[in-house]
């Protein structure tokens, strides 16, 4: 690992297009911990895409793309996707450059996720028949078991899932082709003859994503399942029983903590092993 001495450079790719939202209270704060825990100097740089259409250079170490609102299928022709697409090219042609010995390592996180999947051709992004909101279980496919920033993780692991929109019918020819693998996939539910839903991707050595949200922390779904609308919305869905048992599952140190206190973490540690 990079010693204290070393400057860590991470820019992160803020696509919530300025709606209130915990995920990047959450990023911040994993970046921080991580760096005490490792006595190490990271500096943070973020970027408003959407509303500024802020896009970081090749210079960073690594990259952390956000989750947002709206629908990843409407923004096809608009001025900031067609300029995140360009800055993704960006990292891709780095990687490809062999005289760039150090790689660029991106995270993308569920809205991103999804761009990133249309992006390559990975599988179907589509509109959910209902909105999936809650703390659910994953399923590892057998290339997640071998996936470094799922180290440590048990199977299935549990995630804070927020989306109207999914991604199905993954495109394995195309994920072959550019080294690309599924990771893990949603829950069965036996009781609906819907496909399930992929969860996480490599889609080639350095760029990897998932649909859920794995900086969520108990504070912030706290805080969010405890306002007003949502409690309504996922007990009008739901039923109170479902709103109750998410709250608990809050505080159950192997649900969402587990999830939080790895995922982003070993993306960090791989970012670090370039770096050294």
């Amino acid at each position: 690992m990079a010693h204290s001495g070393n400057k860590i450079r991470i820019a992160i790719l803020d696509l919530y297009d300025g709606y209130p939202n915990q995920g990047m209270r959450c990023i911040r704060d994993i970046i921080r911990n991580f760096a005490v825990a490792n006595h190490l100097n990271i500096v943070v740089d973020e970027f408003d895409v959407r509303q500024y259409l802020q896009l970081p250079d090749t210079s960073y170490d690594g990259y952390i793309s956000s989750g947002g609102p709206g629908s990843p299928l409407d923004s096809v022709e608009t001025e900031w996707e067609h300029q995140y697409f360009l800055w993704l090219k960006s990292i891709e042609d780095w990687n490809d450059n062999p005289s760039n010995l150090q790689k660029k390592e991106v995270l993308f996180i569920c809205h991103s996720f999804q761009l990133a999947c249309r992006y390559y051709n990975a599988g179907l992004v589509c509109k959910r028949k209902s909105v999936s909101f809650g703390v659910f279980p994953v399923h590892m496919l057998d290339d997640g078991f071998g996936e470094v920033v799922f180290e440590g993780l048990k199977d299935p692991f549990y995630a804070v899932d927020s989306r109207d929109y999914q991604v199905i019918k993954p495109n394995y020819a195309e994920l072959e082709k550019m080294g690309g693998k599924v990771l893990s996939i949603e829950k069965e539910r036996p009781h609906v003859p819907f496909e399930r839903a992929v969860m996480a991707i490599r889609f080639n050595k350095y760029f990897v994503g998932t649909q859920f949200h794995p900086e969520a922390d108990p504070i912030g779904m706290r805080m969010y399942l405890q306002t007003e609308d949502k409690k309504k919305a996922v007990i009008d869905e739901h039923g109170e029983a479902k709103w109750t048992s998410m709250v608990k599952h809050l505080q159950d140190p192997d649900k969402i903590v587990w999830t939080y206190n790895h995922i982003i973490p070993n993306f960090l540690s791989r970012v670090i092993r370039q770096e050294s």
